[in-house]
């Protein structure tokens, strides 16, 4: 009997353990104290936005906002080799931001363009570049280059915006204009724009398009914080004219080669723009006989495109080039500019009311080199305009230019790959 006693206290605890079991459970989880817990909160950064009025500076507005001189200043130093801050636009804004804890002044905020932002941001611990003045990027309190890392400086760079992308489609047909279409239609006008601008080489919308034309395109609309802001690329149209059909895609080849491709893969920017400016019609056509100007006692033939327009129109280098003539001309063409394109094509656009290029410029195909004018023997304000090729005049409206270049083969296969969506949704 003495042996079983070990037995029976066994036994006596293994009935103790399942009670308590069975009483309270057991869990692998650790037991937490039946508070409740808060979470620290978080601190929003303070906001201050500065509407920039007309006439009014980057150190104006600043100074209206309480930064101190030395302040503004080191953020226009540090800014000055990635924005110059002297160039900020009316109707836009500065937006400052204050740490939410401390309220100190930590970063400027200006969107440059629909694309880029600058950002200028307090960094707490940096050293200057050999030879770069303090000034330059210190804002507090240091008097010496060893101070620096105890004080921080100011550092810029400019990012691109980042919207939320939503692909929309529209499609219609032509009955007065594509502008008046879009305005019947509620669709943004900048998007119409923006279809004009991609089809540019192919359609010149002032005279092209004819009633009963039907179209479909394919575009971004662009949003921050769930607002929308504007219309973003063109990335699929067809355009039927007159029985016509004319599609274009866009496509990344590579950084340097992007844009709008036909469903072949071929370019469908050319050398030269089919028209110089954006006009209301044409005045007078292209003509090899005789044409009298009364105002003038002048009889002359017409080798040219006459547009009609404002005062003041911008007018477009057509193609890439250099500018041979930009001054006075005494033999009718009032103010005159000339751009020699290549060793085939050269382009005169005279009467101008200001010339914004010079002599020996380069110009990009675009570019806006000069304004409407009613200058020399004119009667009322409009571009005359004329294309040399080889040095003789000929007719604007039925130069045929050459295809621009294809996407390589290598990159085809990507190309109609991506593509095959936006064939499919514009074929639907």
């Amino acid at each position: 009997m003495k042996n079983l006693k070990p037995l029976y206290i066994i036994i006596l605890l293994l009935i103790i353990s399942a009670f308590l079991i069975w009483q309270y459970g057991l869990s692998s989880e650790p037991q937490i104290d039946n508070q409740i817990i808060q979470e620290e909160p978080i601190v929003q950064d303070r906001i201050v936005e500065i509407k920039i009025e007309p006439n009014s500076t980057y150190g104006q507005l600043m100074k209206e906002a309480g930064a101190e001189p030395v302040v503004y200043a080191a953020i226009f130093n540090a800014a000055k080799d990635v924005y110059n801050l002297t160039s900020i636009r009316a109707e836009r804004s500065l937006f400052l931001y204050f740490d939410g804890e401390t309220d100190e002044f930590k970063r400027l905020v200006y969107q440059i363009d629909s694309e880029e932002e600058l950002f200028v941001v307090y960094r707490e611990s940096c050293r200057p570049e050999a030879g770069q003045p303090l000034a330059d990027i210190v804002y507090r309190n240091a008097t010496s280059t060893d101070q620096i890392e105890d004080q921080g400086c100011w550092e810029a760079e400019r990012l691109p915006i980042v919207y939320e992308i939503k692909e929309v489609t529209q499609e219609g047909e032509l009955e007065t204009s594509l502008y008046q279409w879009a305005l019947d239609n509620e669709v943004d006008v900048r998007a119409i724009l923006d279809l004009a601008d991609a089809y540019q080489w192919t359609i010149d919308f002032a005279i092209d398009p004819k009633a009963g034309d039907t179209f479909k395109f394919i575009y971004e609309e662009r949003y921050r914080d769930g607002e929308y802001i504007m219309p973003g690329k063109i990335l699929a149209a067809k355009y039927i004219n007159e029985g016509a059909e004319y599609q274009i895609y866009y496509f990344e080849e590579t950084d340097e080669n992007k844009g709008h491709f036909d469903e072949n893969g071929v370019s469908v920017q050319k050398d030269l723009l089919k028209a110089p400016i954006n006009y209301k019609y044409i005045t007078s056509g292209f003509t090899t006989g005789l044409r009298c100007l009364s105002y003038f006692s002048l009889c002359t033939n017409h080798r040219a495109i006459d547009y009609a327009a404002a005062a003041g129109t911008p007018i477009r280098s057509v193609g890439d080039g250099t500018v041979v003539f930009a001054g006075w001309n005494s033999g009718g063409y009032g103010y005159l500019t000339t751009i020699r394109h290549n060793d085939t094509y050269s382009t005169n656009y005279a009467h101008q009311s200001k010339i914004l290029v010079s002599y020996g410029q380069k110009v990009k195909q675009g570019d806006i080199i000069g304004k409407v004018g009613s200058t020399g023997l004119s009667t009322g304000p409009h571009l005359h305009y004329e294309i040399l090729k080889h040095g003789t005049k000929i007719n604007p409206l039925t130069l045929e230019l050459p295809p621009g270049e294809p996407i390589k083969e290598e990159n085809k296969e990507r190309f109609f790959q991506e593509i095959e969506k936006y064939q499919d949704m514009l074929n639907q």
